[in-house]
């Protein structure tokens, strides 16, 4: 498939841009491998491409880009293109692109809705864009509480929606009432109440659940999707295999996105003037935490001047400790992520990761004070750097548990913002354990 989106790419960005061969091109990939060609070529060829799709296709691959290469492609589209583009929208998509539009948007395409396609997009809109709530899906085979076994197999003769192996019940006011699994359905009498045959071990997901929460409730249940119920238990949808492995995959994306100060929603090919002032904040507060360190530094100027390989070997220092820091953030966010991380284990986490930092802390002590000693001929500078080693280690294990369980209490993403805060600490430390040792032991 990979091939055949980079066969894409290459007929949009050298071809004409004829209606033929635009669509030709499509019509063996699903909208979101067409909506990720669009995206990687400039946003010129991008506007022209899409001129040439067909009407029917455009709002599945619209629903499938980017949030920013939405707005883009948007902004060249005027309101009749629009309410046409629209005219088939339905809950689920526009609460999956909502947050891309402006309110005059959202408006045009709600007016293009039946009754019960807004009902939908009322009862999501109201949910967090991080809750399962705001994406459940409402295609799922209902049946009152109160029917025979032979009503419910009627159900069966109907198309059955992806992902589906049982039938929710609820009662007369809507309240979730159980599950029936089809093998159970199959094999029971025709007369038989389908209430006799809920399932007991199934469960339901909170509609105030966490999307990742809610993915992770699903794969231990073993089933292929399960109901989502409001504080009242009134079913409102359900949460399936396919959402699940949506959520991963995006969770996945923004944690590496996020590493690098980015947000997934980013498009490739986005203005120059857009694109630099997304990373130029990020810049920035790189540049702080870099003047900083650079602050600590000078406080030991004269050191520097007295002992130049000092300054030689500085970078040795920060580097072991911005490394050995990194390795524990990424295990502490993981392990926030998957709720592995309590307050009843956080000690001896803690101090399994300082026994880790101590041991790896010896180790490169000794390895890189003998080549500085082989290197500058000088024991007490060896001696020094493998102190320093040591404690900026040491301190690089503290903080990279210490600091994304800090950021989780105060709800910052620790993907995020860790790995700034873990760098600035550790290359202080680093500075100031050597220079300061190289004050005292050198001069």
């Amino acid at each position: 498939m990979h091939s055949q989106v980079a066969d894409l790419i290459e007929t949009l960005i050298n071809d004409e841009h004829s209606p033929e061969s635009v669509n030709k091109a499509i019509s063996e990939l699903t909208p979101d491998d067409v909506a990720l060609a669009l995206e990687s070529i400039p946003l010129v060829q991008r506007q022209q491409a899409w001129a040439n799709i067909k009407q029917a296709n455009r709002l599945d691959i619209l629903v499938e880009m980017r949030g920013e290469s939405r707005q883009l492609l948007l902004k060249e589209l005027d309101d009749t293109e629009i309410e046409t583009l629209f005219t088939d929208v339905d809950a689920e998509d526009l609460l999956e692109i909502t947050d891309s539009l402006p309110d005059r948007l959202v408006d045009i395409a709600l007016n293009q809705m039946d009754n019960k396609q807004r009902e939908y997009y009322q009862q999501g809109i109201v949910y967090d864009d991080d809750v399962v709530g705001r994406w459940i899906d409402h295609d799922l085979l209902i049946a009152s509480q109160s029917i025979r076994t032979s009503e419910a197999l009627r159900l069966l003769k109907k198309e059955t929606p992806s992902y589906t192996d049982m039938v929710y019940l609820v009662n007369r006011t809507g309240r979730w009432v159980g599950c029936v699994k089809f093998d159970k359905l199959f094999k029971a009498q025709g007369h038989e109440p389908i209430s006799s045959l809920i399932d007991e071990e199934c469960t339901f997901i909170d509609a105030e659940a966490e999307l990742t929460k809610a993915a992770e409730q699903l794969e231990r249940s073993g089933l292929v999707a399960l109901p989502v119920v409001d504080k009242n238990f009134i079913l409102l949808g359900r949460f399936h295999a396919g959402l699940a492995m949506e959520t991963w995959r995006l969770e996945h994306e923004a944690q590496q996105m996020a590493t690098a100060g980015l947000n997934e929603e980013s498009d490739l090919f986005a203005p120059v003037k857009r694109s630099a002032a997304t990373r130029g904040i990020w810049l920035g507060i790189n540049l702080l935490t870099a003047f900083l360190a650079s602050a600590f530094i000078g406080m030991f100027e004269a050191t520097l001047q007295q002992v130049v390989a000092l300054a030689v070997l500085m970078p040795v220092v920060a580097s072991m400790g911005g490394i050995a820091g990194s390795q524990t953030l990424t295990l502490i966010v993981r392990g926030l992520a998957l709720g592995q991380i309590t307050r009843s284990n956080l000690k001896s986490l803690l101090s399994k990761e300082l026994k880790v930092g101590g041991l790896n802390g010896i180790l490169w002590a000794i390895v890189i004070g003998v080549v500085t000693l082989w290197w500058f001929e000088n024991p007490m500078l060896g001696l020094v750097i493998g102190l320093a080693i040591i404690v900026n280690i040491f301190m690089a294990a503290l903080s990279g548990v210490l600091i994304p369980v800090l950021l989780d209490k105060l709800r910052i993403d620790p993907a995020l913002s860790g790995s700034v805060i873990l760098t600035t600490v550790t290359d202080i430390a680093g500075f100031v354990a050597f220079l300061g040792l190289g004050t005292l032991l050198l001069i």
